[in-house]
């Protein structure tokens, strides 16, 4: 089986600071240094041009949850929350300097050509802006990593619609795609795993590969996703579940994390026939232990 690969993904849970985005993308590089088993291949963020994305009435309406606003407005608590390009320049450096991969989330146009600019090896599309084709186009044209897309709040024709649309000019062998429910957090019967099965017997054949992106409680739930043939896991990272945000709840601590990486990669390990009929490993205790009776008559 692949090498499962985790991504986690910070995305404004650093609170709008660079220094606390700075201390995450530390900690995970050490998980690689603590067991390579428990090590996470890529740190993602978020990028939003919050006036494209908003019309003038959601910018300046107030924040639908206010205990977890970071401004007056909801445009001003995405703001507070967004970093520029430069500062993502500069995230790109610290992901280099730890080992891991640096990505980011695009939810628009002007944010997507800021990225590309920055030539990651690969690029998010979140569930809420996977059907944005001007954005889509200009990464399927103009950009040569991979496009991670989740098929949160997406039906059936849509998806299809997304996958013909990389296919058409022979990029469909650079998208992932995550099964997704979008929720914070999502109650488990909500989570659907069976569309992984789904999404393999449909497209595997078509993308590079299928991943699952969850946010819901707990990693049982993604150990059942890698049986299923999920081999890209993404998951919400925080320093503090108790942070204020709405993605904290729905978010790994380090400890979880690292538990969540080495499961993977352990059952991985495990999910595999025997390459013959008694291992090398049994016929020791064949030897020992075997006893074999039968019916002389």
């Amino acid at each position: 089986m692949q090498r499962p690969i985790v991504i986690a993904e910070i995305g404004c849970n650093h609170l709008g600071d660079i220094n606390i985005a700075h201390q995450m993308i530390k900690l995970l590089g050490t998980f690689k240094l603590l067991n390579e088993k428990s090590s996470i291949d890529i740190v993602k963020f978020q990028k939003r041009t919050n006036r494209e994305l908003l019309s003038p009435e959601e910018y300046n309406a107030p924040h639908p949850n206010p205990r977890n606003s970071y401004g007056k407005t909801y445009g001003e608590h995405r703001e507070f929350l967004e970093f520029n390009i430069e500062q993502h320049k500069q995230l790109k450096k610290w992901c280099e300097e730890e080992g891991v991969i640096y990505s980011t989330s695009t939810w628009d146009l002007t944010a997507a050509k800021e990225i590309v600019s920055l030539n990651p090896k690969l690029i998010k599309v979140p569930s809420a802006s996977n059907l944005n084709f001007p954005m889509l186009e200009y990464l399927r044209d103009n950009y040569k990593g991979e496009v991670h897309l989740s098929f949160g709040m997406t039906n059936h024709e849509e998806e299809r619609e997304i996958v013909e649309f990389f296919k058409v000019k022979n990029r469909a062998k650079d998208l992932v795609i995550y099964s997704c429910t979008s929720g914070y957090p999502v109650p488990f019967d909500d989570i659907c795993l069976n569309e992984i099965t789904r999404l393999k017997e449909t497209y595997e054949k078509d993308v590079k590969g299928i991943g699952f992106s969850g946010h819901h409680l707990g990693i049982a739930v993604d150990i059942a996703a890698l049986a299923l043939g999920a081999t890209y896991f993404e998951r919400h990272f925080t320093l503090d579940r108790t942070w204020k945000g709405t993605d904290h709840a729905a978010s790994l601590e380090p400890q979880g994390l690292q538990k969540l990486a080495r499961d993977l990669r352990q059952t991985a390990l495990a999910l595999s026939s025997k390459d013959k009929e008694i291992l090398d490993i049994e016929a020791i205790q064949r030897k020992k232990l075997k006893h074999i009776v039968r019916d002389k008559n």
